[in-house]
């Protein structure tokens, strides 16, 4: 296990690499790798345990009853997922975790992070680190949740597009943007068709509102 890439990751901030190896037992820590498309955490389960990235990339979805899908977030490398139904005990998973590439997982117990660590020294103020962190970083997607409803809301694609454009400029700092996703992903994420939104995509390009070339846009004017 990358004991130092752990050190860096954001649930682990402030931890040494050395800390985290003592800790790994305390906090039940393995890891498992995943090949493209299959799942991690199955929508319907219970989990105790929270996913953190080693490699690779986890999508993030919910699938209705029809089978129709809505990606909510792509967790990367050195970024958690699925914290908040680990942190609720018999809570049932609402959202599938699946290894978006190729994936390596680590998998850290919720129910023994909050358990005094048997170890002692500085194990407690570890501890309460690592539960500091988890708060932040669970706060954080709450805020990330509640941006994608404010994109989702317009009826328009075009709106939902301007609105999900608008994070990004102010997240990066430039009218030039990476969108994190592909076509497919991006049309999911808004909750729109694919082909409508390519062809949204190609009116506002046409417009001389943007420009792009597959996932780098550059937003030229406001309508």
């Amino acid at each position: 296990m990358n004991f130092d890439f752990l050190s860096e990751t954001e649930l682990f901030g402030g931890c040494q690499p050395e800390d985290i190896r003592q800790m790994a037992a305390s906090l039940n820590l393995h890891t498992a790798r995943y090949p493209k498309g299959s799942v991690i955490f199955e929508a319907g389960t219970a989990i105790t345990n929270i996913g953190l990235v080693l490699s690779g990339s986890v999508q993030i979805s919910h699938h209705d009853y029809w089978g129709n899908k809505s990606i909510l977030a792509i967790a990367k490398e050195g970024e958690i997922f699925a914290e908040a139904y680990a942190c609720i005990p018999g809570e049932r998973l609402m959202i599938e975790a699946s290894a978006n590439e190729l994936s390596e997982i680590v998998f850290i117990s919720v129910p023994d992070l909050l358990q005094p660590f048997q170890n002692t020294g500085n194990s407690l103020h570890l501890q309460n680190r690592i539960i500091q962190n988890l708060v932040v970083i669970s706060a954080r997607k709450n805020l990330h949740l509640a941006r994608r409803s404010l994109h989702t809301a317009p009826k328009t694609i075009r709106e939902r597009l301007l609105s999900y454009f608008s994070q990004l400029i102010s997240e990066q700092g430039s009218s030039r943007i990476t969108v994190p996703f592909n076509r497919q992903q991006m049309a999911d994420y808004l909750n729109l068709d694919r082909s409508a939104l390519s062809k949204e995509l190609g009116r506002m390009k046409k417009e001389g509102l943007l420009d792009y070339r597959k996932n780098t846009f550059v937003i030229k004017t406001q309508p």
